[in-house]
């Protein structure tokens, strides 16, 4: 188990992976939180696969369909024989750090109203400061409504190692907890929550002070945890990480578009 798991919503942080793949380009982590290690970790049951890639922040635009493909074909293989996708972009569009759902959403190719058999359709909750409504609330009553085969959830994350920053994309089927990963916990949307199959897919925009103080000075840790760091060109690496993201997911789901 790696330290400060409590900082991290990144698996391959907070215990050691099972399985690695590298081609190169990208290197594919896989691993598997049982009910034991749910309990000693803090952290959700499931299944968690992470792609970690320099695409990004080197800057390599032509790779971004590759990397794309690889992220989608990891969706599919979380969402097996689900044709009824409800995609939700999680965050708040006016703080940048937290805005990757907003702008992954804002890419997507909806198809419900092509083909009510298999689709993907979408919606952004935003924050309940903004709206004065929880996000659970809105997703719960969306789902129930349309009945999809799979929620499918899509936000930023909190990185422990600052180097994953915009360079690790997660897949899981353990479900989120909105604003968990900046201490400000809102309902759980997981399968047991929702009543529908929950995926979420996100890569981390920021990292706590602490953290970065740790691994550079072996600071203790207290005082400037509370401090949340994001990079200065965080709103270019938001818009690069949502085409990606949003390139898989409608490579993956937007059938008949």
């Amino acid at each position: 188990m790696r330290q400060n798991a409590g900082y991290t919503d990144m698996a391959v942080e907070f215990y050691r992976h099972k399985h690695v793949r590298d081609d190169g380009l990208i290197r594919y982590y896989e691993v598997d939180v049982d009910g034991k290690l749910s309990k000693k970790l803090g952290k959700p049951c499931g299944k968690y696969a992470t792609l970690e890639t320099p695409a990004v922040l080197s800057g390599r635009t032509e790779e971004y369909g590759r990397v794309s493909d690889a992220l989608g074909a990891c969706l599919k293989g979380y969402l097996k024989d689900c044709d009824k996708i409800l995609a939700v972009g999680l965050g708040n569009p006016d703080l940048t750090a937290d805005a990757l759902g907003d702008r992954v959403f804002k890419r997507l190719t909806v198809t419900r109203h092509l083909n009510d058999k298999k689709y993907l359709c979408a919606l952004t909750p935003n924050v309940l400061g903004m709206t004065g409504i929880e996000s659970y609330d809105i997703i719960s009553a969306v789902a129930d409504r349309i009945k999809p085969d799979a929620v499918l959830v899509i936000d930023a994350l909190t990185a422990a190692a600052p180097s994953r920053i915009a360079s690790a994309f997660q897949v899981t089927d353990s479900g989120i907890t909105p604003g968990s990963g900046v201490e400000n916990h809102r309902r759980r949307l997981d399968e047991k929550s929702l009543g529908f199959r929950v995926v979420s897919v996100g890569v981390p925009l920021v990292v706590y002070s602490s953290t970065i103080a740790r691994e550079f000075c072996s600071a203790a840790e207290g005082g400037a945890g509370d401090m949340i760091v994001t990079p200065k060109d965080v709103d270019i690496l938001v818009e690069d990480c949502a085409k990606i993201i949003s390139g898989a997911i409608n490579g993956a789901f937007a059938v008949g578009a």
